[in-house]
């Protein structure tokens, strides 16, 4: 060691360029400024996992640099959010050994920079007349279309519930793949205990693997969208074997999985609150899905009162459909165990309908009385005279007194403004946390709005894409000027 620090300062640079490039990139750190080969080392690998545009290796380490290191770094929970935070920004000895890892690419942003994000949504099968009428006309803003689709009968064998084979599917498909919009109906089971005998018998299971695998293959579809619900934490391992089959018998058919959101304890529990033993058992396998899955759609909505953390932190009425920073917590759990290039965020177009209870001194209590669309909020506003306004969840909607919609029809020669004055008054009344004693009825939706802030938050992370619950022209109508 002592003899080194006498190399020459000729002998020295002949050494230097005896040293391999990447052991040199070891050695230094690097920042915004930084130039050389060991740039261009970090650049490619950022480039490989999709931090960085291709044809950006320049050897410089600029700003398009910088920030991707920024957001590999956050990915990975290494610095995020704040330039503050030490090292954020810096290609150091911890994202070194991060980026090198060749695993990392999973719960990163493994979607490029440039790369559009993917728009899709579900056609229902109760709603096929205007469903495919609303999306027949924006098929070029869509990456992909699910028709909702098949259901599972219980012996296993497939029921097609939209009858896809008939009109106004078949025209309907040869309009989306003149397009190039993709097909991938759905196959929807919610029985848990049918799923299970089903799935844990190899007879069956593998007799499943293969009429799905036949069915989109003769039916010339671009692959098939699996929406199994409510499945128990036994079949999990069953469901993983269904899927390895699918995967093998597909081909290069698409798979898509749509699974229900998974929430960090964080939000599930209180602080200091005993968390069970089973609070993880879950019943879909993400590192197994991450494996066989070319797509996998996180139903990111039908939130209602379950984050206990939002529910302190959000202003009451507090119900929403789907929270942003609720949809956020759900796709940076999914990411830590899925490719971000797989995950597409379930954006919802609908709302629901609660009664609420207030409990004095302990906030209010939410009963849920069914979902809706648009216009019977709008209808209800209307007759009422209430201007909806944004939610603390930034969702559109109202509280009202269900007793006074029969007062506001004109009755007796009284003009249809004074009544909504009474209802208006009834209502500003019962919003107020500080005069509300009496139950009342609250309705959260979600409107375009809604539906763009779920399209920067999905930019943002880095996933796919988004696939809209549901397209059956029941939404609201501007939503189709916020997918692109």
């Amino acid at each position: 060691m002592k003899r080194t620090r006498f190399v020459t300062p000729v002998l020295f640079l002949s050494l230097l360029f005896l040293v391999p490039a990447n052991v040199f990139a070891a050695t230094r750190s690097l920042s915004r400024g930084s130039s050389g080969s060991d740039v261009i080392t970090l650049q490619n690998a950022l480039i490989n996992k999709g931090y960085l545009p291709a044809g950006k290796n320049t050897g410089y380490f600029g700003l398009l640099t910088q920030t991707a290191v920024q957001k590999f770094q956050c990915a990975q929970s290494i610095a995020c959010a704040s330039t503050t935070v030490a090292g954020y920004g810096i290609y150091g000895p911890r994202t070194r050994a991060m980026l090198a890892d060749n695993n990392s690419s999973v719960g990163s942003a493994s979607v490029s920079i440039s790369q559009p994000l993917e728009f899709s949504g579900w056609i229902p099968y109760w709603r096929t007349a205007t469903g495919t009428q609303d999306v027949l006309p924006h098929l070029q803003q869509l990456t992909s279309v699910m028709p909702f689709g098949y259901t599972v009968k219980n012996d296993g064998t497939l029921n097609d519930a939209a009858r896809l084979t008939e009109e106004p599917w078949t025209s309907f498909i040869v309009a989306a793949k003149k397009n190039k919009v993709k097909v991938v109906p759905s196959v929807m089971w919610g029985n848990g205990d049918t799923i299970h005998r089903i799935l844990s018998n190899t007879k069956t299971r593998i007799a499943l693997e293969d009429e799905i695998t036949k069915v989109v293959k003769d039916n010339g579809f671009d692959g098939i969208d699996i929406d199994f619900e409510a499945k128990k934490h036994e079949t999990i391992d069953y469901f993983s074997t269904f899927l390895k089959g699918l995967r093998q018998r597909m081909g290069k058919k698409l798979i898509y999985c749509t699974v229900e959101a998974r929430m960090p304890l964080s939000s599930r529990y209180s602080p200091g609150a005993k968390i069970p033993a089973d609070a993880q058992d879950f019943a879909n396998d993400y590192v197994q899905m991450n494996k066989y899955c070319d797509r996998i759609e996180i139903m990111a909505y039908d939130q209602g009162v379950i984050d206990l953390r939002l529910n302190k932190a959000r202003l009451a009425p507090y119900a929403p459909v789907a929270d942003p920073a609720w949809v956020e917590s759900l796709v940076t759990l999914a990411a830590q165990s899925i490719d971000k290039n797989k995950i597409i965020i379930g954006v919802p177009t609908y709302g629901y309908e609660y009664l609420v209870t207030p409990i004095p001194g302990n906030g209010y209590q939410y009963k849920v009385l069914w979902p809706f669309n648009l216009k019977y909020a709008t209808d209800i506003a209307a007759q009422l005279g209430i201007t909806p306004t944004r939610t603390s969840a930034n969702e559109i909607g109202f509280s009202y007194d269900p007793a006074r919609l029969a007062a506001v029809a004109p009755k007796n020669g009284e003009s249809m403004q004074t009544h909504q004055q009474m209802a208006t008054t009834s209502v500003a009344e019962n919003a107020s946390s500080s005069s509300i004693s009496q139950p009342f009825n609250y309705l959260s939706w979600s409107d375009a709005q809604a539906v763009a802030d779920k399209v920067a938050l999905a930019r943002k992370l880095g996933v796919r894409g988004v696939a809209v619950f549901k397209f059956d022209g029941g939404e609201d109508p501007k939503i189709w000027g916020v997918l692109k």
